[in-house]
């Protein structure tokens, strides 16, 4: 089974069995292959119930169509771009469906350097291809495994000065997901930090709650642990671990936005000046403690390709994003969930104060609305309205969607992907003006 709309904007991902199978996996395996012709390329797998079978599948189909597979086995999103990256593949796999339910499947594709492969990079070739069967037999390649856990240990932990870092204690909330499996080898060299693990058991069928810390529901649980802990601060991983979400030592869900600002101020306390790349929706917390620090602030538009390929052409030591996604430049310019976890435990460590305290300046100065999403009929329509009622207000940008910048307040709107509907950001310089931006925009959105 092979649904064409299991093909994303960025990764495959679809129903298992009702839209994607191992026959699709075997088939998506050799059009990569075909397509792109690599010599070499790693696999690896999450804790899915479904992915040992469709990791072996799409093996398979990479080998009959002639490459070396080298197989990573159970291992997190992150350490496949790692793998990529630091052995010099042509390309690689994971086999994942990321925070999706339980029953998803998918996979992320990348190519040398652990550059993603999406819409607009290779991705509708590769299902063209899968959809129209095999091509020319090949000369069939091979299969092994490779270990990669102890090099990926030692990357993560070169990010971080594992001596300064104090005796802080932290609840980390695994969600039955890759992080119970990737945390442990890194925390065995952490032993000054107290750590009170949940639900790190890996298991595809997510008996706690689902693994999308961004959605409210899923992080309670984290919230009120890191209160009745007592603890420093609190850490949530989605399914494959390449996001993690922070909550503060007073139970506060801490925004991506303001993650990507401290995040900054440690690179840039460890590489002066240098560059940094943020998402189009993020507050205005981000450039302004990046100018404030010395760097080089660029704004960019949303998305793993977009951003890596723009952090490979200016050099830039780190990106963020407001959905919880983190880069860096040692690291295969790819998305990693445990360095801002390791880069966390050192910032608390070192300014010797509470994380609540760090983030008092931000939330007492910038107020942000998270992403607000609405189903719309017509979307560019909209996008339309919204430049007509608000574009005497402020610099219009459409860099990605439509943006509106005033002197104290801004706000983004970008269309879904995937479905017909629009998601607004909008931060003003106090709440009330807040409040009552995001109204008018809604009201114009909605209306």
């Amino acid at each position: 089974m092979l649904d064409p709309k299991v093909f994303k904007a960025y990764d495959v991902r679809g129903l298992y069995q009702e839209e994607l199978d191992e026959e699709g996996a075997y088939a998506i395996g050799r059009a990569f292959v075909e397509q792109f012709r690599p010599a070499r390329i790693a696999v690896g797998r999450d804790m899915r119930l479904s992915s040992p079978a469709m990791a072996a599948a799409l093996i398979r189909g990479a080998v009959d169509a002639g490459c070396e597979v080298l197989d990573l086995g159970l291992v997190g999103t992150e350490m496949l771009y790692f793998a990529v990256g630091d052995l010099e593949l042509d390309g690689g796999v994971a086999v994942t469906a990321s925070h999706n339910p339980k029953e998803y499947t998918g996979m992320k594709i990348v190519r040398a350097g652990a550059l993603p492969v999406g819409g607009d990079s290779g991705l509708l070739e590769i299902r063209d291809r899968a959809l129209a069967g095999p091509g020319e037999p090949a000369s069939r390649g091979s299969v092994r495994e490779v270990d990669i856990w102890p090099a990926y240990v030692e990357r993560v932990l070169s990010f971080v000065d594992v001596e300064a870092i104090a005796p802080l204690k932290v609840v980390i909330d695994a969600a039955n997901g890759m992080a119970g499996v990737m945390l442990p080898p890194v925390l065995e060299r952490l032993s000054q930090v107290e750590t009170v693990r949940h639900y790190f058991e890996p298991d595809g069928s997510f008996p706690n709650h689902e693994p999308n810390p961004l959605l409210p529901e899923n992080r309670q649980f984290i919230v009120e642990q890191t209160t009745v802990e007592g603890a420093d601060f609190g850490v949530a991983f989605d399914g494959d671990a390449d996001r993690c979400f922070f909550v503060d030592d007073a139970g506060e869900f801490v925004p991506g936005d303001f993650v990507t600002a401290l995040l900054a101020e440690s690179i840039l306390e460890k590489e002066p000046g240098a560059k940094i790349i943020y998402d189009v929706r993020a507050s205005w917390a981000v450039p302004e403690t990046i100018e404030r620090g010395g760097g080089s602030p660029l704004m960019n538009r949303v998305g793993h390709a977009f951003i890596k390929h723009r952090m490979r052409e200016e050099g830039a030591a780190y990106g963020g994003e407001v959905s919880g996604h983190y880069y860096f430049r040692d690291f295969s310019q790819a998305d990693s969930g445990t360095i801002p976890f390791l880069l966390m435990l050192e910032l608390v460590s070192r300014k010797g104060t509470k994380l609540s305290e760090i983030l008092r300046p931000f939330r007492e100065r910038y107020f942000i609305t998270g992403e607000l999403n609405t189903p719309v009929p017509d979307v560019e329509l909209k996008l339309e309205e919204l430049e007509q009622q608000f574009a005497a207000q402020g610099e219009v940008s459409h860099l990605d969607g439509i943006s509106v910048d005033a002197d104290d307040w801004h706000f983004n709107v970008r269309p879904s992907n995937t479905e017909p509907l629009l998601r607004l950001n909008l931060e003003a310089r106090t709440k009330e003006l807040m409040e009552q931006k995001r109204d008018e925009v809604l009201n114009v959105i909605r209306g």
